[in-house]
């Protein structure tokens, strides 16, 4: 499965945000990284350079890499609508990241191995894809024996609620009940600028 495993308070200091969630070193050093990165002062950033960090930023945040992220772009591009707004629908509706916007993990990151070590079901089926879509109506919850893990216990009880997502703590399970509208998706990521870059 690939995935980024380098530093991740460079690559939030390089986008001058915590975009893998709260962060000591970032705080710390809220500048750019390297040598110079305090008094270094940059040029005007071209319209392609822009652009090209936004698409960046978007692929950290949600931990995808180039070839996936540029399938799913070209899946929204397909289906109709506002293609930006399509292109973050279809990345919220990734298994990997609704299994951390309902808090079973704390982190897109163990999400992604909750999922891929088999802890999480789909519709009461083991699904250990992190890439999978889900579907409006699919209910996500936890594997019957992996339900005292303490990885799980510690994180659920600290999600945030989202309106398109629903939780039910007795059953450790959640349900996807649509595809969020831009305005209930909280990520910084200005998707026009992606769609621009992909479309020269």
């Amino acid at each position: 499965m690939a995935r980024y495993i380098g530093p991740k308070s460079k690559i939030a200091r390089k986008f001058k945000e915590p975009i893998f969630g709260a962060d000591r070193a970032f705080e710390k050093k809220n500048y750019p990284p390297g040598q110079h990165g305090i008094s270094k002062r940059k040029g005007k950033q071209s319209e392609y350079g822009i652009q090209l960090m936004e698409k960046q930023k978007a692929k950290y945040t949600y931990g995808i890499l180039e070839k996936q992220f540029r399938n799913i772009f070209d899946k929204a591009s397909r289906k109709g609508g506002v293609t930006g707004e399509v292109l973050l629908q279809l990345i919220e509706s990734r298994l990997d990241n609704v299994v951390y916007r309902i808090g079973i993990a704390k982190t897109r990151s163990q999400a992604r191995q909750l999922v891929s070590h088999r802890h999480i079901v789909v519709n009461g089926n083991i699904v250990n894809i992190p890439s999978y879509m889900l579907k409006t109506g699919d209910v996500i919850g936890v594997r019957e024996r992996s339900k005292s893990l303490e990885v799980i216990t510690d994180s659920i009880g600290s999600r945030a609620t989202y309106s398109w997502l629903d939780w039910n703590s007795e059953k450790m399970e959640g349900k996807f009940l649509n595809y969020p509208q831009r305005s209930e998706i909280p990520e910084n990521i200005k998707e026009q600028l992606i769609v621009e870059l992909y479309s020269k």
